[in-house]
C-alpha cells in the first residue's frame, strides 16, 4: 500500500503526523487489477461462452506443452526434473504448472488500432450480404476511409470483422473493465457491455470498480468506508485480501485518496539518481555522483 509496497514502511513518521506522511500512501492499481482478475476468472463460466477460433500452430504447441508438464507433475516429477526432461526453461515449466487450465495460457491475437475499425459495422454487414471486397472498399472510402485495399483485406482475413466475436482473455477483460469507457472503441465497448451483463456477479464487479475509480479520481476518501462495506457484502471472489490491505493502512489510504499531494516528484528524482548511479557501473565515487546530480538539475 505504501511507496515500496510494504505496509510497515515509514511507520514512525506516520504515527507522529499522518497528514505529513500520508502522501506516501499509494492505492496501487495493480493490486486492484489482481483482485478484479480473480473475480473475472471465477465468473468465467458465465461470460466465456463464445467459441474460439480453430487452434493455430502456437495454440497446438501450448496445449502439447501443458499436457506434458501436467503429466510429469502427476507422476510426482519435480519442476527442475520436468525442465530437464522437456528441455524447457524452469520459469516456463513453472508457468505451465501453475495454470489450472490450458485456456489460461492461450492468448488471443493482439491487434492495434486500425483505420478500418471505424467502419467495422458496415464491413461486417456487407460481408454478410456477400458483397465483393472491392465494392466494400469503394463504399467505406465514400465514408472517409483513407487506408489501402491491402489493409482492408488483411483486416477481413484476420477475422476482425467476423460477426461472432471471440471471448477475450481474462487479463484483457480486466483491462477493459478498468479502462475509462470513453477510451474504448465502439465495438470493444459494446462487447464489454455484453460480457458485463452476462451474469449478476460481473455486473456488480464492474459497478464496484467504477465506483472506486470515482473515489480515486474525485479525491473522495470519505466515501471509502461505505465502498468497502458494500463490496464486502457483495462477496466478490478475490477481493478480501485487497479490502483487508486498504483497512490495514486506513489513515494513510484515506489521506492519499483525499489530499491533493503526491510523492510522484520525489519518486521521479529517486529514479533519476539511480539512473545516474548505474551509468557509472558502480565504479564512481559519491563525490562524482553528487556533481552529476547537481549538473543534471
Amino acid at each position: 500500500m505504501l511507496s515500496n509496497g510494504h505496509a510497515g514502511f515509514g511507520g514512525r513518521a506516520w504515527e507522529t503526523d499522518p497528514e505529513q506522511s500520508g502522501h506516501r500512501a499509494q492505492v496501487r492499481p495493480n493490486n486492484l487489477a489482481a483482485a478484479v482478475e480473480k473475480s473475472v476468472v471465477a465468473y468465467a463460466a458465465s461470460w466465456n461462452t463464445l467459441p474460439r477460433k480453430p487452434d493455430s500452430t502456437l495454440d497446438a504447441r501450448t496445449r502439447q506443452r501443458f499436457a506434458a508438464v501436467h503429466e510429469l507433475r502427476a507422476q510426482g516429477v519435480g519442476l527442475m526434473e520436468c525442465a530437464r526432461r522437456l528441455g524447457r526453461a524452469l520459469n516456463t515449466v513453472k508457468r505451465y504448472a501453475r495454470a489450472e487450465r490450458v485456456e489460461d495460457l492461450l492468448r488471443p491475437p493482439r491487434y492495434g488500432p486500425c483505420l478500418v475499425d471505424a467502419h467495422r459495422d458496415h464491413v461486417q454487414r456487407r460481408l454478410a450480404e456477400k458483397t465483393p471486397v472491392t465494392r466494400i472498399l469503394a463504399e467505406i472510402r465514400d465514408q472517409g476511409y483513407t487506408g489501402s485495399a491491402n489493409l482492408l483485406v488483411r483486416y477481413i482475413n484476420q477475422g476482425r470483422a467476423d460477426p461472432q466475436r471471440l471471448a477475450p482473455s481474462p487479463r484483457r477483460l480486466v483491462s477493459w473493465i478498468m479502462s475509462r469507457p470513453e477510451g474504448l472503441s465502439g465495438p470493444t465497448r459494446r462487447h464489454l457491455d455484453d460480457l458485463i451483463a452476462s451474469c449478476p456477479g460481473m455486473t456488480t464487479l464492474a459497478t464496484r470498480v467504477r465506483e472506486f475509480a470515482a473515489i480515486l479520481t474525485g479525491r473522495r476518501g470519505q466515501d471509502l468506508a461505505a465502498w468497502i462495506a458494500t463490496t464486502r457484502d457483495d462477496v466478490l471472489p478475490g477481493f478480501d485480501a485487497y479490502l483487508n490491505g486498504l483497512e490495514k493502512d486506513w489513515d494513510a489510504t484515506t489521506t492519499g485518496l483525499t489530499l491533493p499531494y503526491s510523492n510522484g516528484p520525489a519518486e521521479g528524482i529517486n529514479n533519476k539518481i539511480k539512473m545516474l548511479k548505474r551509468q557509472t557501473y558502480g565504479k564512481a565515487s559519491f563525490a562524482l555522483l553528487r556533481k552529476r546530480i547537481l549538473l543534471d538539475q
